[in-house]
């Protein structure tokens, strides 16, 4: 049976850096992927990893166990990905074709809301589709992006979304539900336009 990650973490504050080796590896998958997801290339995404569990490991002796460890994980990344991209001053195209090694591909749909995926169009794997949803993404106000990605994409509880965020619960549901709307609104007038043109 593994270590839990409260084990791990006990023993890396006390000085075992086996311990905190064993964390970066059950994580940097994961922190990886929601990375290259805020910012949309490998190099930052590279950075990101990174810069976060080196922040991480200065961090730890703070670490109260308070929120999981994997949320105070992301939270680290969420906040070093923001920091980047405000240097940079330039946003970059999230892409829903990137790959996805956290969860199954029928999850994600349910997540994202298939009511207009019933369409024999959404089906169809063409790059137009693709190019439309990561527009549609990509213009999502950041608020409403980073609780697409972190619950919809990633996996997260809305509990733990909100404590990556640092935002309540109902503000979770909410923005995650209006991203939702936004990304339905896009496609289905995408799918509109597409049937009208065949």
């Amino acid at each position: 049976m593994p270590v839990s990650d409260a084990i791990l973490v006990k023993k890396s504050q006390e000085g075992d850096y086996t311990s905190f080796e064993e964390l970066v590896k059950r994580y940097e998958e994961k922190v990886y992927n929601l990375a290259y997801r805020i910012m949309g290339n490998k190099e930052d995404a590279s950075d990101v990893i990174q810069e976060t569990f080196l922040q991480a490991f200065r961090k730890l002796g703070g670490f109260k166990g308070k929120a999981k460890f994997s949320t105070w994980l992301y939270r680290i990344t969420v906040n070093t990905c923001l920091m980047k991209k405000r240097k940079q001053k330039k946003m970059q195209i999230v892409s829903l074709d990137l790959p996805i090694l956290t969860k199954k591909e029928d999850e994600i749909k349910r997540e994202l809301g298939d009511d207009w995926s019933k369409s024999p169009l959404a089906t169809l794997e063409n790059e137009e589709v693709k190019k439309t949803l990561s527009k549609a993404i990509e213009s999502l106000p950041e608020d409403y992006r980073m609780v697409l990605l972190l619950r919809g994409l990633n996996g997260l509880s809305n509990e733990e979304t909100a404590k990556v965020l640092n935002i309540s619960i109902p503000a979770v549901k909410s923005r995650l539900h209006r991203a939702r709307l936004f990304l339905r609104d896009r496609l289905s007038e995408y799918f509109k336009e597409y049937g009208t043109k065949a």
